[in-house]
């Protein structure tokens, strides 16, 4: 199962997330509950560090299934809509394939 958390701060901003494990949805290369997550968080991180000035940290494990993202302070606005976007898409993906994925919020 992969297991993906959302960081929000006390403004209910998101600051970043957490994805990890595999979902076992299918082989490997194969399960699509895998690539999208890899997708829609990659893609997040890339978008960000293209379009934003945004500082942050990432740090990942490719064998593990582990990526973890963080800004550094409070979001800029082109960030948290960048966020959010991907917090639509992974909650897509959480009801659509529920028994791989668990998708939670966590205040840090």
């Amino acid at each position: 199962m992969t297991k993906v958390t959302i960081y929000r701060n006390e403004f209910k901003e998101c600051v970043g997330f957490r994805a990890y494990g595999h979902a076992g949805c299918g082989e490997a290369g194969q399960d699509i509950v895998c690539a999208a997550v890899s997708v829609l968080t990659i893609n997040t991180i890339n978008a960000i560090e293209a379009f934003t000035e945004e500082k942050f940290s990432v740090a990942s494990d490719e064998e593990e299934g582990y990526i973890e993202y963080r800004v550094s302070g409070r979001p800029l606005k082109e960030t948290t809509l960048l966020l959010n976007a991907m917090i639509l898409g992974l909650e897509d993906v959480a009801k659509n394939y529920e028994k791989y994925i668990d998708f939670t919020f966590e205040e840090v």
